[in-house]
């Protein structure tokens, strides 16, 4: 009796806090900090670049963006499968990459909506919802893996390993369960009641572990890594670069930018994350070209691949 109290006590205490604050107080944080560090470094901030030298480099980063662009597509499609889904078409993995843009539309759901309402025309709105809520997770598990590499600075980051402990058949539901209760801005969206009733509904999960979708998810955010390092080493030409220690700041940065939904694709969260995790070990004007390059590039993979779908909705307006 008096640990239901204490629950009760403690679920009052969450409710009162403001998480859409918070989040926003740490996403305009962010931008201030990398505001700061830019204006202080700016006048040792030169954008030129020479095409014939580095053009090369650049075109391998954007190749790899492109790269992880569709990693993260076939990992949708065998999260989609695993729910019980079977697809025998690539579809699926298009429409991921023409709906990937909308991640950048102020409010952080707009590529949920697109990608829910197309799984709940070629199956059921359960499986759809489902795969929309769960994918975000399977990007952040993946992330959290590759940042447990600082085993080698610390024995602390092995606890980055503890959320795949839920990514199984076993427990599925009850992280359905919790990702539901943080998602109520996707429920409004859909239009679904944010009920612990829906979860409720048996799904014929395949297998007990998604390793297939797990393993694309690290190569996603692997591949990004790779195109954020081809432009470090653009502009950073020293030997003495730790490449374990950059990708686990590096997926630890893109973790923040991925559990802040205010932040449109992460923007500013990543950037002002990473800054703060290199700390000096890199020149600070290096390392904010390099950011600003990356995100240039990143960002102007999903602009091309999602053209079309673009193209295709400001026709529907007109």
């Amino acid at each position: 009796m008096r640990l239901s109290k204490s629950n009760q006590q403690n679920l009052k205490f969450l409710k009162k806090i403001n998480f859409g604050g918070l989040k926003s107080t740490f996403f305009i944080s962010s931008l201030l900090y990398f505001c700061i560090y830019f204006f202080n470094n700016i006048d040792q901030i030169s954008f030129d670049i020479n095409l014939e030298r580095n053009g090369t480099n650049l075109s391998l980063s954007f190749l790899f963006c492109v790269l992880s662009i569709y990693l993260n597509a076939y990992a949708w499609k065998y999260i989609v499968q695993w729910f019980g889904k079977e697809l025998k078409s690539n579809n699926l993995v298009s429409f991921y990459v023409l709906t990937n843009i909308l991640k950048y539309v102020p409010g952080g759901v707009w590529h949920f909506v697109e990608r829910f309402n197309f799984i709940k025309k070629i199956s059921n709105s359960r499986i759809a919802l489902y795969s929309t809520l769960i994918e975000p997770y399977f990007m952040l598990s993946g992330s959290f893996l590759l940042a447990s590499l600082g085993l080698i600075f610390s024995p602390l980051y092995f606890f980055l390993i503890f959320p795949l402990v839920f990514l199984n058949r076993k427990l599925i539901y009850f992280l359905l369960k919790r990702i539901g209760s943080l998602k109520g801005k996707v429920f409004e969206v859909l239009r679904l009641p944010n009920s612990k009733d829906q979860f409720e509904e048996r799904i014929n999960i395949i297998s007990f572990f998604p390793t297939r979708a797990l393993f694309l998810e690290i190569g996603f955010v692997l591949s990004k890594f790779i195109g954020f390092y081809i432009c470090l080493t653009t502009f950073y030409t020293s030997n003495n670069l730790d490449i374990i220690f950059l990708l686990v700041i590096f997926s630890l940065s893109w973790s923040l930018g991925l559990v802040v939904p205010t932040a449109p694709g992460g923007v500013g969260v990543f950037e002002a994350s990473l800054l703060f995790f290199v700390g000096k070990s890199i020149p600070q004007n290096i390392i904010l070209i390099s950011l600003i390059y990356f995100r240039v590039i990143s960002t102007s993979a999903d602009l091309l691949l999602s053209f079309p779908f673009l193209i295709r909705k400001l026709s529907k307006r007109i």
